[in-house]
């Protein structure tokens, strides 16, 4: 059971990170099209932490799984990956656009 909650614990933790960046990256280009790329550029930075976050809890999973343990995978594991390729093809989408907007002013 312990192994359960652990394995909860990290598939939550994906979740949450990655719905950080994903909103940090609206965020950025909210800004950006107001023209303040300082601000911008500090929330893409944001989103750069929490997808790093995102991804260590995932490479936990991922060693695990290297090592002969894999995990089971569960509609909230799904749910979790889904989450956090949303946030990094958000963070991709959003860093070209500003960009766009950049070359603009």
């Amino acid at each position: 059971m312990e192994e359960a909650k652990d394995l909860d614990m990290i598939v939550m933790e994906i979740i949450v990170h990655a719905g950080n960046a994903r909103s940090l990256a609206i965020e950025a280009l909210r800004f950006a099209r107001t023209g303040d790329f300082v601000q911008a550029d500090k929330k893409l930075k944001e989103c750069h932490e929490e997808l790093a976050e995102a991804h260590h809890a995932q490479t936990d999973l991922l060693v695990d799984e290297s090592n002969g343990n894999p995990s089971p995978v569960s509609l909230i594991m799904v749910h979790a990956q889904d989450h956090l390729m949303n946030a990094l093809t958000v963070k991709d989408l959003v860093s070209e656009m500003i960009a766009i907007l950049k070359e603009k002013e």
